[in-house]
């Protein structure tokens, strides 16, 4: 932070750019209203134009005409160019219609800004529990001495039979209202930066593949080499501490379980009396759903970037191919030019490597085939009394029907277990019906365009159906499987 390096982020970063703008108010409050508070990831240039247009109309009527001369458009425009570096201007794969998002700076810079708003109070108990904490998990987790994990673990247990001891006994410690609201301010806080750090995570793949393509494009070495390199660096990506964050952040919040309970436990802190006084903001009830929209977005941006790396590759491939197919026409043009030459001399001279001796004696005499003789035999008609009717009793699953009760079942949810699929709308055709939604939560379905489906290996579900043994006799089957969710 020396004075070199202060004047450079000064002149550079998006985020002291906007500070020190003018337009700063107009800039952060509007950005915040229509991207940070509903959680939007993307927003087209017609609705951000007119929304913007409806701010811009409320100012003028405040502050008079020569406010903000200029159009909405005018003004997006100015925000996406490069000097300012506020929005990310850009089009979706297939569309001819401009979209923008939030920059990580700017997000940044709004989220300094409401620090800079006077706050109910300051809460310093819950932070100093919340260190404490921390340096306990970090004294727990290295921790090689079995004697003192040992120990440590009976002070807790001794620590959790006496807790259970008082709650059998009718004693039941309560949080007093300034520690409940406390804590539940900085839940919000840490929240709205758990949503920030996705859009920096966003942008830091989209760098990846910026510098991906520089190098593709100015590459002159084997495909192969460059295949390594541009694996090598995003190994490095998905290995590093924010990959490895990340990854076991997505695995915590696709865990239905976990994300029942955490559901379960935001109710009831929302209904607390002390919550209610403290007016929270009303995303606030489905701040874990924001949490795993943008972490599909996320998801979405790499996806993207990887089939564009691989189309990208495809072009190269294409233009070799091409230039081989030119260098052969010009051989053929040539030769076809030289068609009617006289040769003269020597044209090409090719040296023999050694002679090539075929003696008679060594050649293969000729063989005739054998020739088959056939039996004139009859079949024997047999005695058994085969059931013909059996060969006519198919089984068919209707995936189309599978599909509907998929959609249908997450019409009032974002997931549903296969196991909770199952117990609402039981399986027809037994063990057919079940690989059928197998088969539809595979990746490689295309049944179900709109909905995603993913293996929880760490859960066991029993799914039990009615089905009939040989002798007609009803009987119970089931299937004991990994959890399989189903996602819009």
């Amino acid at each position: 932070m020396d004075h070199a390096t202060l004047a450079t982020l000064r002149d550079r970063h998006p985020a002291w750019r906007l500070l020190a703008s003018p337009h700063a108010p107009l800039v952060a409050s509007f950005l915040r209203r229509v991207f940070v508070l509903p959680n939007v990831r993307t927003m087209r240039e017609a609705d951000l134009v007119q929304a913007l247009e409806d701010d811009l109309f409320a100012l003028r009527e405040q502050l008079g005409e020569a406010a903000y001369p200029k159009r909405a458009q005018d003004y997006l425009n100015d925000w996406a160019a490069p000097d300012k570096g506020w929005l990310r201007k850009f089009y979706k794969p297939g569309t001819d219609e401009a979209q923008f998002d939030l920059t990580p700076a700017t997000e940044k810079a709004i989220t300094w800004l409401v620090t800079l708003t006077e706050r109910p109070f300051v809460g310093t108990e819950s932070r100093l529990l919340t260190l404490f904490a921390l340096l306990e998990q970090i004294s727990a987790g290295t921790e090689s001495d079995p004697a003192r994990r040992v120990q440590e673990l009976q002070r807790k247990r001794a620590q959790l039979d006496a807790d259970i001891a008082r709650a059998q006994a009718g004693e039941v410690p309560l949080l007093d209202d300034t520690s409940i609201k406390e804590r539940f301010l900085q839940f919000q806080q840490l929240a709205r930066e758990l949503l920030a750090d996705f859009r920096e995570v966003e942008h830091n793949f989209r760098q990846l593949d910026r510098s991906v393509r520089e190098k593709i494009a100015l590459w002159d070495g084997s495909k192969g080499e460059l295949l390594d390199s541009i694996m090598g660096e995003r190994d490095a990506i998905a290995d590093s501490d924010q990959g490895r964050s990340f990854r076991a952040f997505w695995d915590f919040l696709m865990s239905s379980s976990r994300q029942e309970a955490l559901s379960e436990h935001l109710e009831r802190a929302l209904a607390l009396p002390q919550v209610i006084e403290l007016k929270p903001e009303p995303r606030t009830r489905r701040m874990h759903h924001d949490w795993l929209e943008a972490g599909e977005h996320t998801q979405r941006t790499v996806a993207q970037l990887s089939q564009q790396l691989r189309r990208f590759l495809d072009d190269r491939v294409f233009q070799e191919n091409r230039r081989i197919l030119d260098l052969l026409r010009g051989i053929e043009s040539k030769a076809l030019a030289l068609r009617q030459t006289a040769l003269r001399g020597d044209v090409m001279q090719i040296d023999g490597i050694g002679a090539d001796i075929a003696l008679p004696l060594e050649r293969p005499l000729f063989s005739p085939k054998a020739r088959l003789r056939l039996e004139q035999l009859l079949p024997e008609q047999g005695d058994d009394d085969i059931d013909t009717a059996r060969l006519f009793e198919q089984i068919v699953v209707d995936k189309a029907r599978l599909s509907a009760n998929i959609r249908q079942a997450l019409r009032g949810s974002s997931q549903v277990s296969l196991h909770a699929l199952v117990e609402e709308m039981p399986l027809r055709n037994g063990l057919a019906e079940l690989v059928a939604y197998l088969e539809l939560a595979h990746a490689g379905s295309g049944s179900l365009q709109d909905v995603r489906a993913t293996v929880d290996e760490s859960v066991q579900d029993t799914i039990r159906w009615q089905a009939h043994d040989a002798a007609g006799q009803p009987v119970q089957r089931e299937a004991r499987l990994p959890r399989v969710i189903f996602l819009r």
